[in-house]
Protein backbone atom coordinates (compact mmCIF):
# COMPACT_ATOMS: atom_id res chain seq x y z
CA UNK A 1 0.00 0.00 0.00
CA UNK A 2 1.67 3.47 -1.05
CA UNK A 3 2.40 5.50 1.78
CA UNK A 4 -0.14 8.66 2.20
CA UNK A 5 0.71 12.27 1.30
CA UNK A 6 0.77 15.42 2.75
CA UNK A 7 -2.17 18.09 2.59
CA UNK A 8 -0.22 21.70 2.80
CA UNK A 9 -2.31 24.20 3.47
CA UNK A 10 -0.14 27.42 1.76
CA UNK A 11 -1.24 30.86 2.47
CA UNK A 12 -0.88 32.98 -0.07
CA UNK A 13 -0.70 37.01 -0.95
CA UNK A 14 -3.67 39.31 -0.20
CA UNK A 15 -2.78 41.67 -2.38
CA UNK A 16 1.28 42.47 -2.75
CA UNK A 17 2.44 39.93 -4.66
CA UNK A 18 5.70 39.81 -2.86
CA UNK A 19 4.32 38.47 0.06
CA UNK A 20 4.75 35.15 0.05
CA UNK A 21 7.25 32.88 1.65
CA UNK A 22 9.96 31.07 0.23
CA UNK A 23 8.78 27.83 1.85
CA UNK A 24 5.28 28.60 0.34
CA UNK A 25 7.17 28.61 -2.95
CA UNK A 26 8.92 25.94 -2.66
CA UNK A 27 6.08 23.82 -1.39
CA UNK A 28 4.23 24.64 -4.36
CA UNK A 29 6.88 23.91 -6.97
CA UNK A 30 7.22 20.21 -5.09
CA UNK A 31 3.80 19.33 -4.55
CA UNK A 32 1.99 17.17 -7.24
CA UNK A 33 -1.10 19.02 -7.35
CA UNK A 34 -3.05 22.52 -6.59
CA UNK A 35 -6.43 22.59 -5.14
CA UNK A 36 -7.18 26.46 -6.02
CA UNK A 37 -10.77 28.48 -4.90
CA UNK A 38 -10.06 30.64 -7.99
CA UNK A 39 -7.37 28.92 -10.53
CA UNK A 40 -7.45 32.07 -12.70
CA UNK A 41 -5.99 34.02 -9.63
CA UNK A 42 -3.82 31.39 -8.38
CA UNK A 43 -2.10 30.99 -11.98
CA UNK A 44 -1.50 34.54 -11.63
CA UNK A 45 0.82 34.02 -8.61
CA UNK A 46 2.47 30.85 -10.30
CA UNK A 47 2.88 32.42 -13.41
CA UNK A 48 4.86 35.52 -11.39
CA UNK A 49 7.19 33.17 -10.05
CA UNK A 50 7.27 30.69 -13.04
CA UNK A 51 5.75 27.75 -11.46
CA UNK A 52 4.35 25.04 -13.52
CA UNK A 53 1.96 22.48 -11.72
CA UNK A 54 -1.24 20.56 -12.40
CA UNK A 55 -4.58 22.95 -10.87
CA UNK A 56 -7.31 21.83 -10.03
CA UNK A 57 -10.61 24.26 -8.76
CA UNK A 58 -11.84 23.60 -5.31
CA UNK A 59 -14.47 26.23 -3.74
CA UNK A 60 -17.74 26.46 -2.45
CA UNK A 61 -19.87 25.27 -5.11
CA UNK A 62 -17.86 22.02 -6.15
CA UNK A 63 -16.12 20.88 -2.75
CA UNK A 64 -18.75 18.15 -2.55
CA UNK A 65 -17.21 16.58 -5.55
CA UNK A 66 -13.62 17.58 -5.14
CA UNK A 67 -13.56 16.68 -1.81
CA UNK A 68 -13.54 13.07 -2.70
CA UNK A 69 -10.89 13.77 -5.57
CA UNK A 70 -8.40 15.63 -3.60
CA UNK A 71 -8.26 13.08 -0.94
CA UNK A 72 -8.47 10.15 -3.14
CA UNK A 73 -4.70 11.61 -4.66
CA UNK A 74 -3.55 12.15 -1.06
CA UNK A 75 -4.21 8.63 -0.41
CA UNK A 76 -2.40 7.35 -3.85
CA UNK A 77 0.80 9.52 -1.94
CA UNK A 78 0.47 12.44 -3.76
CA UNK A 79 1.13 15.86 -1.96
CA UNK A 80 -1.70 18.74 -2.62
CA UNK A 81 -1.21 22.00 -2.03
CA UNK A 82 -4.62 23.88 -0.97
CA UNK A 83 -4.67 27.63 -1.53
CA UNK A 84 -7.57 30.29 -1.24
CA UNK A 85 -7.88 32.96 -3.78
CA UNK A 86 -6.24 35.04 -1.23
CA UNK A 87 -4.46 35.01 2.08
CA UNK A 88 -5.07 31.55 4.19
CA UNK A 89 -6.81 28.47 3.71
CA UNK A 90 -9.48 27.62 6.09
CA UNK A 91 -10.13 31.12 6.38
CA UNK A 92 -13.91 31.94 5.04
CA UNK A 93 -14.03 29.01 2.97
CA UNK A 94 -14.69 25.73 2.34
CA UNK A 95 -10.98 24.66 3.11
CA UNK A 96 -11.49 23.55 6.95
CA UNK A 97 -14.08 20.64 5.49
CA UNK A 98 -11.16 19.40 3.19
CA UNK A 99 -9.17 19.45 6.61
CA UNK A 100 -11.46 17.47 8.31
CA UNK A 101 -11.44 14.63 5.87
CA UNK A 102 -7.79 14.44 5.57
CA UNK A 103 -7.21 14.04 9.64
CA UNK A 104 -10.20 11.37 8.97
CA UNK A 105 -8.70 9.61 6.71
CA UNK A 106 -5.24 9.63 8.66
CA UNK A 107 -3.68 12.02 5.97
CA UNK A 108 -0.83 14.75 7.01
CA UNK A 109 -2.12 17.82 7.37
CA UNK A 110 0.42 20.86 8.16
CA UNK A 111 0.30 24.68 7.33
CA UNK A 112 2.56 27.11 5.55
CA UNK A 113 1.73 30.38 7.14
CA UNK A 114 1.60 33.87 5.74
CA UNK A 115 -0.92 36.42 5.44
CA UNK A 116 -4.56 36.81 6.75
CA UNK A 117 -6.56 40.06 5.71
CA UNK A 118 -8.33 39.71 9.38
CA UNK A 119 -5.60 39.62 11.25
CA UNK A 120 -3.89 42.76 9.26
CA UNK A 121 -6.85 44.77 9.91
CA UNK A 122 -7.05 43.76 13.48
CA UNK A 123 -3.35 45.36 13.86
CA UNK A 124 -3.99 48.20 11.95
CA UNK A 125 -7.56 49.43 13.22
CA UNK A 126 -5.69 50.64 16.51
CA UNK A 127 -8.18 48.51 18.89
CA UNK A 128 -7.30 46.04 21.18
CA UNK A 129 -6.01 42.99 19.69
CA UNK A 130 -5.23 40.99 22.88
CA UNK A 131 -8.75 39.58 22.77
CA UNK A 132 -10.89 39.64 19.57
CA UNK A 133 -13.50 37.57 17.65
CA UNK A 134 -13.93 36.94 13.95
CA UNK A 135 -17.10 36.53 12.61
CA UNK A 136 -16.44 36.18 8.84
CA UNK A 137 -19.28 36.99 6.32
CA UNK A 138 -22.62 37.95 8.32
CA UNK A 139 -24.95 35.53 7.34
CA UNK A 140 -27.18 36.33 4.16
CA UNK A 141 -31.00 35.77 5.44
CA UNK A 142 -32.36 38.80 7.19
CA UNK A 143 -33.27 36.46 10.52
CA UNK A 144 -29.93 35.04 10.88
CA UNK A 145 -27.65 38.22 10.41
CA UNK A 146 -30.27 39.96 13.06
CA UNK A 147 -29.57 36.93 15.62
CA UNK A 148 -26.07 37.60 14.91
CA UNK A 149 -25.45 40.88 15.05
CA UNK A 150 -27.62 40.60 18.11
CA UNK A 151 -25.35 38.07 19.86
CA UNK A 152 -22.20 40.59 19.80
CA UNK A 153 -24.52 43.61 21.35
CA UNK A 154 -22.58 42.61 24.63
CA UNK A 155 -19.42 41.28 22.93
CA UNK A 156 -16.53 43.67 24.94
CA UNK A 157 -13.80 41.90 22.74
CA UNK A 158 -13.10 43.68 19.56
CA UNK A 159 -14.92 42.14 16.42
CA UNK A 160 -13.59 41.67 13.19
CA UNK A 161 -15.85 41.14 10.35
CA UNK A 162 -15.54 40.46 6.32
CA UNK A 163 -17.93 42.28 3.64
CA UNK A 164 -18.22 42.61 0.35
CA UNK A 165 -18.47 46.44 -1.42
CA UNK A 166 -22.01 45.94 -2.35
CA UNK A 167 -23.51 44.94 0.77
CA UNK A 168 -21.23 47.48 3.04
CA UNK A 169 -23.49 50.32 3.16
CA UNK A 170 -26.33 47.74 4.24
CA UNK A 171 -24.11 46.04 6.98
CA UNK A 172 -22.96 49.51 8.89
CA UNK A 173 -26.85 50.80 8.89
CA UNK A 174 -27.88 47.23 10.68
CA UNK A 175 -24.58 47.28 13.18
CA UNK A 176 -25.74 50.79 14.06
CA UNK A 177 -29.62 50.24 14.33
CA UNK A 178 -29.03 46.97 16.68
CA UNK A 179 -25.47 47.47 18.50
CA UNK A 180 -25.87 51.44 18.61
CA UNK A 181 -23.17 54.16 18.04
CA UNK A 182 -19.58 52.29 18.17
CA UNK A 183 -16.03 53.12 16.65
CA UNK A 184 -14.95 50.93 13.90
CA UNK A 185 -12.34 50.55 11.08
CA UNK A 186 -12.38 49.69 7.62
CA UNK A 187 -9.55 48.29 5.82
CA UNK A 188 -9.17 48.06 2.23
CA UNK A 189 -6.79 47.26 -0.14
CA UNK A 190 -4.22 45.79 2.04
CA UNK A 191 -0.61 45.51 1.54
CA UNK A 192 -1.74 47.28 -1.92
CA UNK A 193 -0.60 50.58 -3.25
CA UNK A 194 -3.83 52.27 -2.80
CA UNK A 195 -4.33 50.66 0.58
CA UNK A 196 -6.57 52.40 2.81
CA UNK A 197 -8.10 52.24 6.28
CA UNK A 198 -10.80 54.57 7.29
CA UNK A 199 -11.06 54.96 11.11
CA UNK A 200 -14.97 56.43 12.61
CA UNK A 201 -17.86 55.87 14.34
CA UNK A 202 -20.75 54.32 12.52
CA UNK A 203 -22.24 56.91 11.77
CA UNK A 204 -19.62 58.43 10.25
CA UNK A 205 -19.34 55.23 8.27
CA UNK A 206 -22.72 55.21 6.86
CA UNK A 207 -22.18 58.85 5.69
CA UNK A 208 -19.60 58.56 4.16
CA UNK A 209 -19.89 55.29 2.39
CA UNK A 210 -23.28 57.15 1.21
CA UNK A 211 -21.98 59.46 -0.73
CA UNK A 212 -18.78 57.56 -1.85
CA UNK A 213 -18.67 54.32 -3.97
CA UNK A 214 -17.43 51.26 -1.71
CA UNK A 215 -14.28 49.57 -3.58
CA UNK A 216 -12.90 46.21 -2.95
CA UNK A 217 -13.38 43.96 -0.02
CA UNK A 218 -13.64 45.10 3.39
CA UNK A 219 -12.16 44.11 6.87
CA UNK A 220 -14.15 45.82 9.46
CA UNK A 221 -13.03 45.84 12.83
CA UNK A 222 -15.45 46.82 15.71
CA UNK A 223 -14.67 48.65 18.25
CA UNK A 224 -15.85 45.85 21.30
CA UNK A 225 -18.83 47.06 23.91
CA UNK A 226 -17.51 49.05 27.06
CA UNK A 227 -17.87 47.46 30.26
CA UNK A 228 -19.39 50.71 31.32
CA UNK A 229 -22.17 50.12 28.61
CA UNK A 230 -23.12 47.26 30.13
CA UNK A 231 -23.45 47.82 33.21
CA UNK A 232 -26.20 50.60 32.09
CA UNK A 233 -28.08 48.48 29.66
CA UNK A 234 -28.27 45.94 32.92
CA UNK A 235 -29.92 48.71 35.16
CA UNK A 236 -31.65 49.72 32.81
CA UNK A 237 -33.46 46.65 31.72
CA UNK A 238 -34.02 45.70 35.09
CA UNK A 239 -34.84 49.09 36.94
CA UNK A 240 -38.89 48.93 36.27
CA UNK A 241 -38.54 45.86 39.17
CA UNK A 242 -37.36 45.70 42.14
CA UNK A 243 -34.89 43.08 42.99
CA UNK A 244 -37.33 41.26 45.22
CA UNK A 245 -39.62 40.79 42.16
CA UNK A 246 -36.72 39.59 40.16
CA UNK A 247 -36.06 37.44 42.47
CA UNK A 248 -38.97 36.21 43.44
CA UNK A 249 -39.75 35.77 39.39
CA UNK A 250 -37.16 33.32 39.22
CA UNK A 251 -38.26 30.97 41.90
CA UNK A 252 -41.61 30.92 40.86
CA UNK A 253 -40.34 29.64 37.41
CA UNK A 254 -38.74 26.76 39.73
CA UNK A 255 -35.45 28.19 40.37
CA UNK A 256 -34.28 27.66 44.30
CA UNK A 257 -33.24 30.88 46.09
CA UNK A 258 -29.84 30.28 45.75
CA UNK A 259 -29.74 29.85 41.78
CA UNK A 260 -32.15 32.52 41.47
CA UNK A 261 -29.94 35.55 43.74
CA UNK A 262 -27.00 33.92 41.38
CA UNK A 263 -28.87 34.81 38.30
CA UNK A 264 -30.18 38.37 39.62
CA UNK A 265 -26.71 39.23 40.59
CA UNK A 266 -25.27 38.41 36.42
CA UNK A 267 -28.23 40.01 35.16
CA UNK A 268 -28.04 43.06 37.05
CA UNK A 269 -24.39 43.07 36.98
CA UNK A 270 -24.06 43.23 40.69
CA UNK A 271 -22.36 41.26 43.86
CA UNK A 272 -24.53 37.90 45.18
CA UNK A 273 -23.80 39.60 48.15
CA UNK A 274 -25.64 43.03 47.56
CA UNK A 275 -28.63 40.73 46.16
CA UNK A 276 -28.82 39.07 49.42
CA UNK A 277 -27.94 42.27 51.28
CA UNK A 278 -31.03 44.09 49.54
CA UNK A 279 -33.17 41.21 50.40
CA UNK A 280 -32.50 41.49 53.93
CA UNK A 281 -33.44 44.78 54.09
CA UNK A 282 -36.45 44.73 52.21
Amino acid sequence: MAEKGVLYLVATPIGNMEDISLRALRVLKEVDLIAAEDTRRTLKLLNHYNIKKPLTSYFEYNKANKNNLVIGELLKGKNVALVSDAGSPGISDPGQELVKLAVENGITVTMVPGPVAAIAGLVLSGFPTDRFVFEGFLPSRKSLRKERILSLKRETRTVVIYEAPHKLVRTLKELFALLGERNIALARELTKKFEDIARCTLSGAIKKYENEAPRGEYVLVLEGASEKDIIMEAAEKWSSISIKEHVSNYMEQGLDKKEAMKKVAEERNISKREVYKILMQE
